[in-house]
């Protein structure tokens, strides 16, 4: 637990510090939320980018990784072979998209403990002193607090200027700006109070209070939804053919795509179950989280797209020089072969030499010879080698190819 309470305090102290020195800048809640929701997605922007260059680069492989599916559908550790190689040679980690992604939750975890604990991180008051007013003030005003004690600070901070003088006679030492409370109101709608969903209860009144703070939630949900649609476009924009062209149904089938759809839905969906459940705060965090990311995503992925197309510029000129020069170089080997078609150069051997002397020696002899016989009308008998696979005569008496292991049986009939 101590390690964990360490590892927290990494975030939650520096970015506690900010929302505190926030507040008191604005005096006013909301103000103070959009403000640091808007530095948080701002520090995290390197890390955001960096996931989004690997989903890009990992969605601009997509139509290869299916080529390999397909070709080795039987294979799977062919498949794995593969495709690790094709990621080593574009240069593309395999978890880096994943990883990079993970990385905010890590930050945006503890930073909730921020937003739900004014009481500390805002007001600056001790634990022992959190512990007490919070006591206390369920003592004298137990209708203030929900059932949810996990934002007993927030139900707190907005009431405590109430019973300033219980609590100052009942915590000596207690900070005069605690005393103060907090101001969580916020273009009519009190940030610190958890919006009620049902609004045919006998408790809802249709107030904008109420309707302000319904939503809200809303709004977060519809907000991270249009977000992770426009993610899932830029995304698939980068799946191209062959010829640069975007490729629809590529994208479409691709296992990315169909891990995204789920996704897509189901952070939403959970966004707007959380946001009924909590202050209103929090959604109106999420709310400004989700319409930065509606904004930077589509800047982000134009950024690294001309990027990527100047690395694919890049590789195929250098595949057509490649090409350039084996064609050139099969061009010299054809002029040569034309120019040469003895294959003699100055590396040929002396004894290649003789022995091509010697056969054209011989095929000037043997075509002498027949040009003779047919002048004297005599008939030549050359011998049939068409049966042989070596072809040469048949020599049944000679082991080899030929070799006939029954060369007596005619003999002795």
């Amino acid at each position: 637990m101590i390690l964990a309470f360490n590892l927290s305090d990494i975030v939650t102290v520096p970015f506690g510090w900010l929302l505190a020195q926030l507040y008191h800048f604005t005096d006013n809640y909301g103000a103070a939320l959009i403000i640091f929701a808007l530095a948080v997605q701002a520090i995290l922007t390197p890390i955001n980018a960096k996931a989004k260059k690997g989903m890009m680069g990992m969605s601009r492989l997509t139509p290869q990784i299916q080529d390999i599916q397909r070709r080795y559908a039987n294979d799977p550790q062919k498949q794995q072979e593969l495709t690790q190689k094709l990621y080593q040679e574009q240069g593309v980690s395999m978890t880096g998209g994943c990883l990079w992604s993970f990385i905010p939750m890590l930050i945006l975890i503890p930073l909730y403990s921020v937003i739900r604990q004014p009481l500390t991180y805002i007001l600056m008051e001790t634990p022992e002193h959190v512990s007490e007013i919070i006591r206390v003030m369920k003592e004298l005003a137990p209708e203030i607090f929900s059932k949810n004690s996990y934002y007993d600070q927030v139900s707190a901070a907005q009431a405590i200027h109430l019973y300033a003088d219980q609590l100052r006679t009942a915590i000596p030492g207690i900070s005069e700006a605690t005393l103060l409370g907090m101001n969580f109101n916020f273009l009519g709608i009190n940030l610190g109070a958890i919006p009620q969903f049902n609004i045919f209860s006998a408790t809802w009144v249709w107030d904008w209070a109420h309707i302000g703070a319904f939503l809200i939630p809303c709004t977060s949900a519809a907000s991270q939804l249009l977000q992770m649609v426009i993610s899932q476009k830029t995304n698939d924009s980068v799946i191209t053919d062959e010829n640069g062209v975007q490729d629809k149904e590529t994208a479409k089938n691709s296992q990315q795509n169909q891990s995204m759809k789920v996704m897509m839905w189901m952070m939403p969906l959970m966004s707007l179950w959380i946001g009924f459940t909590v202050s209103a705060g929090l959604s109106l965090y999420w709310f400004i989280g989700g319409v930065v990311r509606m904004i930077s995503d589509p800047i982000m992925t134009n950024h690294y797209r001309k990027i990527y197309d100047a690395e694919d510029a890049v590789r195929l000129q250098k595949a057509l020089e490649q090409e350039r020069i084996e064609a050139e170089k099969e061009r010299v080997r054809a002029e040569r072969r034309a120019s040469n078609p003895d294959g003699i150069t100055a590396n040929t051997s002396k004894k290649k030499l003789q022995k091509q002397q010697r056969d054209q020696e011989q095929a000037a002899k043997a075509e002498a010879a027949r040009e003779y016989a047919a002048k004297k009308g005599i008939a030549i008998q050359e011998e049939d080698t068409s049966d042989c696979m070596s072809g040469i005569p048949s020599r049944p008496y000679c082991k080899g190819r030929n070799y006939d292991p029954n060369r007596y049986s005619a003999t002795e009939e």
